[in-house]
């Protein structure tokens, strides 16, 4: 699927935001609102994972990790043998 978002040139210019400003505020929306995943929030802010965490770090947003991600996560390494 592509989306394609027209902002209005006076919303642009009065608050000086570029392309990549405008994609992680809205991977940061969307995500603190639980409507996708971390990993998606990323891909959509062109960030990598652990950089798109120290942002949403830096404004206070929970990144909803809970033990099921933690053993999810351990599983996909012990499958690649990298325990």
């Amino acid at each position: 699927m592509q989306i394609t978002l027209e902002i209005p040139d006076h919303l642009t210019q009065s608050h000086q935001l570029n392309e990549a400003d405008w994609l992680r505020e809205i991977a940061i929306a969307l995500f603190k609102e639980e409507l996708i995943t971390l990993s998606r929030a990323s891909h959509i802010a062109k960030m990598h994972q652990i950089e798109f965490q120290k942002l949403l770090s830096s404004r206070g947003i929970c990144i909803h990790y809970d033990v099921e991600d933690f053993e999810q996560d351990m599983r996909h390494l012990q499958e690649r043998d990298w325990l």
